[in-house]
């Protein structure tokens, strides 16, 4: 029987995206490059990765799967192939160490757009077939695409081109409500980089689920391309501004920061849900169930536990699959302890 959000447990487990892509995924990947796949090859190689995703998720004993990205290069840039209107550029640097200065960029060249939407929702259904948990579904932020626009004079800043693709995010939005999704996560984070522009970015954020009747979550991290962040890791300065937003659920990075900032939440409304860090997805040491179970308690001095779900940091897309899949383990069965000694 198909479960749902109203079967889940206390505490209950899930990802936040994206998950360690195989390494026949990345040498595939490759070869679609060079244009040795058709489009029934790439169809059939996405669908079985996906399948791989979902496989380590419920073995792992996840309570609640995303799909994985598979489909996605890197996150979010795997978007842009999607949206009309712009063009890649030459990276500016491809010397020395790999870093954030190195992702891809595009030129704004006309009025964005996006005829056949970004994909999210294919992904979602996909995994609605194949499995009988309950998805999230995942879906970027136009506030954290747009920072890979460059605005060629189509628009006057970063901002205005954000607010450009808040149609495009937010019909994504509409079509998985459509399809039956009952959870959808915005990833923005964004948010934390650039913290001056919170009020701007809340505002977006709002229009980008306006009319959306679903449990909405965003992740907001500093960062994780190649494991390395890209902003001053404190969540402080966004504080209060992102109570602001019409989200229920805020997934947050604190294992990686040994758990700094955990008694923030005693700020927020207690009407919403922490996704709380757990698991360090930077780091290639395989926490113990022990120590996850340890940083759960230290959560649960400021969370009620009815509002604390358990997440890694971030996604697993920068993390070999070993690790991912032992990080995962250890998460859940670290969550169990503690679902024991709450139980008395």
């Amino acid at each position: 029987m198909k479960k749902t959000l109203d079967d889940l447990p206390l505490l209950p487990a899930s990802a936040v995206g994206s998950h360690a892509p195989t390494g026949w995924l990345l040498t595939a990947i490759d070869a679609i490059a060079r244009g040795e796949m058709g489009q029934d090859d790439i169809d059939e190689l996405m669908r079985d990765a996906t399948d791989i995703a979902v496989l380590d998720m419920e073995r792992a004993g996840l309570d609640v799967l995303v799909d994985g990205e598979m489909r996605r290069n890197d996150f979010n840039l795997g978007f842009y192939v999607r949206i009309a209107g712009i063009e890649p550029m030459a990276p500016a640097r491809l010397l020395g160490p790999e870093g954030h200065d190195q992702r891809g960029k595009w030129r704004v060249s006309e009025d964005i757009s996006a005829p056949n939407g970004l994909g999210c929702v294919e992904d979602w259904s996909y995994v609605q077939q194949v499995s009988d948990r309950p998805v999230k579904a995942c879906v970027p932020g136009p506030f954290t695409l747009s920072g890979r626009l460059q605005t060629g004079g189509i628009y006057k800043d970063r901002v205005d081109a954000a607010w450009a693709l808040v149609p495009i995010v937010n019909a994504e939005c509409r079509a998985l409500q459509a399809a039956g999704a009952t959870f959808i996560q915005v990833d923005e984070p964004s948010a934390a980089v650039y913290p001056d522009k919170m009020h701007e970015y809340v505002r977006i954020f709002n229009a980008a689920v306006e009319g959306i009747d679903a449990r909405i979550g965003s992740h907001i991290c500093f960062g994780n391309f190649r494991g390395r962040p890209v902003a001053h890791r404190t969540y402080r300065p966004i504080f209060p501004t992102l109570f602001d937003m019409h989200c229920n659920q805020y997934l947050l990075e604190f294992a990686n920061r040994e758990m700094a900032e955990i008694e923030l939440w005693q700020e927020f409304p207690n009407d919403r849900e922490l996704g709380c860090g757990v698991i360090d997805v930077k780091n290639y040491w395989c926490e113990t169930p022990e120590v996850v179970a340890a940083r759960i308690r230290t959560a649960l001095r400021f969370v009620a536990p009815e509002k604390l779900w358990i997440v890694p940091d971030c996604g697993f897309s920068q993390t070999a699959r070993w690790a991912t899949k032992r990080k995962l383990a250890a998460m859940v069965q670290g969550a169990e302890i503690v679902r024991k000694e709450l139980a008395g």
